[in-house]
């Protein structure tokens, strides 16, 4: 009787262990004690104001290790620098996914450097999440399952644009500048599309400018001659501080439109001139932190309080910053969502699984929202003008 007994504890003990043991699923790049995570950035080259992002985001990760990990894992960050080169993109990240071997890649920012290791990540079937740039395809379940975008795509936004210079000046005769790639072209896509049949009769110059150019001071004059009163300007920060300053210097003075990605009043606008960017509008989603009104903010305070102790060199009137913290906790929540099953296919599975994640940085109204069919997390805005010290919020918060 008491062997049996004592087979029947040992049988059930091997039970509750294999089932324990059961209720683990790992992938490369997850254990027990740890998940490790991708990351591409431009630290160097010509975007190389984005590289305080991959700077905010290692922050938050700090931080989130400091007080216990998630679900007791630590997070490994390994963030690498491509100079904004796709071909150096393709390099750092096979190091990631065949050297390292990240669990995921997540943010790696821009069009042509994401556009380099499309195909390459579905192929390998490694999470490409929350890429650091809204162009249109990043939003295509059906084939590139393994692809998930993060911010406003860029069309929508160029879209939004259009409504409202039709609103304010139907007859506008508008000039565009864009960068000759994949990013500047979906903006111009969506602005077309926002102008309708109108397009072609309104724009009456657009012209491009290519990422190893020196500058675009010959681009404004080139648009200025055109006789444009209305002036769209679809450029990463270095370039869209060029052109800001350049309009102002040669006394053009068209009703001017900036795109989100260049938003920053810190990297893009204090370069440029604050008084040289009065009367700008763009697209904001999140709360600025040289905005007054958010001075007292619980969520602009822990922000601040964040960056103090972990990224004391972070400059705290730079929305880069804001943007990399909240990219980082949108991606600590699918990770909380995947439990102890931290595979590849459940990364992606929790990713498409967002339900009003209302994450307090958000400006009011805009919440995070994916399904298996809609891989565009955040797809909300609302118009801002800048009056020379901060941007000024007007409107309704837009889209669903």
């Amino acid at each position: 009787m008491k062997r049996k007994l004592l087979a029947g504890l040992g049988l059930m003990a091997c039970v509750l262990a294999s089932s324990a043991a059961a209720e683990k699923k790992y992938d490369p790049g997850a254990t027990d004690t740890e998940i490790k995570i991708g990351h591409t950035n431009p630290y160097s080259g010509p975007a190389s104001a984005y590289g305080t992002i991959g700077r905010s985001e290692a922050a938050y990760f700090k931080m989130i290790n400091e007080q216990g990990g998630i679900n007791g894992r630590k997070i490994v960050f390994i963030s690498l620098d491509d100079g904004y080169s796709p071909p150096r993109t393709v390099e750092q990240v096979r190091k990631l996914v065949e050297e390292e071997q990240v669990l995921l890649l997540f943010q790696s920012l821009g069009t042509p450097s994401n556009t380099a290791i499309h195909k390459y990540m579905n192929a390998k079937k490694v999470p490409q999440l929350f890429v650091s740039t809204g162009a249109t395809k990043w939003g295509d379940p059906q084939n590139f399952p393994w692809t998930m975008g993060w911010q406003p795509n860029y069309q929508t936004e160029a879209h939004l644009y259009a409504k409202y210079l039709l609103q304010k000046k139907p007859a506008a005769k508008i000039a565009v500048l864009y960068q000759n790639d994949d990013y500047g072209k979906d903006y111009l896509k969506g602005l077309r599309d926002g102008l309708g049949s109108q397009a072609d009769s309104l724009i009456v110059s657009a012209v491009s400018y290519e990422v190893t150019d020196p500058t675009v001071d010959s681009q404004i004059v080139t648009l200025q001659g055109s006789g444009a009163d209305a002036l769209f300007i679809f450029a990463t920060p270095k370039f869209a501080a060029q052109a800001i300053r350049k309009t102002y210097d040669v006394g053009w003075k068209p009703m001017m439109f900036l795109n989100n990605v260049s938003s920053s009043v810190a990297s893009v606008l204090q370069p440029a001139g604050l008084e040289k960017s009065i009367g700008l509008v763009t697209a904001l989603y999140f709360k600025d932190p040289t905005d007054p009104q958010w001075a007292n903010d619980p969520a602009m305070k822990e922000w601040q309080g964040m960056m103090k102790k972990y990224y004391p060199d972070g400059n705290l009137s730079d929305g880069f910053n804001v943007f990399g913290y909240l990219a980082a906790q949108t991606l600590v929540q699918v990770l909380k969502q995947c439990g102890d099953e931290l595979t590849r296919e459940n990364v992606m599975r929790q990713a498409a699984n967002l339900k009003n994640l209302a994450l307090p940085m958000l400006l009011p109204g805009i919440k995070i929202n994916t399904s298996p069919t809609d891989f565009y997390p955040v797809d909300q805005i609302q118009l801002a003008r800048f009056d020379g010290r901060r941007w000024v919020l007007f409107g309704e918060v837009l889209g669903k």
